[in-house]
């Protein structure tokens, strides 16, 4: 069975550079060209929903230049890839907190999401200034004052209407999630969503991610039996 929604953690491209003697702006840059070929690569594969973690709500405690950089690089994906990916059929998408980014960059964003908002091949979503706790924070906030303004009634707060008040709310929950670098956790990344998903964890460092690496977390994922939370016949047999 293939997973409809991959969500992808893109970790390991400071340490990608160290091993190489390159400075940390490398290892992004060679990150992004490895977000080129995914998205290429998931496409070629019938994936509908691609969930990219790009920049958390906690990188802005990394160096100025190192943000100022990401920040650059995030510029550049869209102004040099929009156009294949809108000729491609994907739909682009941002969760995370907005209010915060710089005008051009919300600006690029909300161009990309407009240019492409009738594509259907394909859903990219990219996880921008984004960190679960928040989203939730955020959601909470939202829902109180709903509840404050009467247009939402306390005993109508269930894990679906909340779900409605997060970001993802018109994106399903990712079937699978793969984390690259060896490192084994969430990150802050989709807490409420991973509640059921199958989790993969690769020792590559994310630049040297590709097909073949997409490919095998699949195959992992197909492996697996999913019960969210109930048997299958198998266990009731046994």
């Amino acid at each position: 069975m293939k997973p409809a929604h991959i969500a992808i953690i893109m970790d390991g491209n400071g340490r990608w550079a160290k091993a190489r003697g390159l400075p940390r702006a490398a290892g992004h840059r060679a990150g992004v060209e490895a977000l080129r070929r995914t998205v290429r690569a998931a496409g070629d594969l019938g994936i509908e929903w691609l969930t990219v973690y790009a920049f958390s709500s906690e990188n802005w405690s990394r160096p100025k230049a190192e943000v100022s950089d990401l920040m650059g690089l995030l510029k550049l994906f869209i102004r040099r890839d929009l156009a294949e990916i809108h000729q491609a059929g994907v739909r682009v998408r941002m969760i995370g907190e907005r209010a915060s980014l710089a005008p051009d960059i919300r600006a690029l964003v909300e161009e990309a999401e407009t240019l492409t908002v009738a594509n259907r091949s394909m859903n990219l979503v990219i996880a921008f200034n984004y960190g679960a706790r928040d989203e939730i924070a955020r959601a909470a906030a939202a829902i109180a004052e709903s509840v404050r303004a009467g247009t939402l009634d306390s005993a109508d707060i269930t894990p679906e209407a909340f779900g409605q008040f997060l970001d993802t709310k018109l994106i399903p929950d990712p079937d699978l999630i793969v984390r690259t670098s060896g490192e084994q956790r969430l990150s802050n990344f989709l807490l409420w969503q991973a509640a059921y998903s199958e989790l993969v964890f690769m020792p590559c460092y994310w630049p040297d991610f590709g097909l073949a690496e997409l490919e095998q977390a699949i195959e992992s994922f197909a492996a697996r039996e999913r019960r969210f939370g109930g048997v299958t016949a198998r266990d009731v047999a046994l």
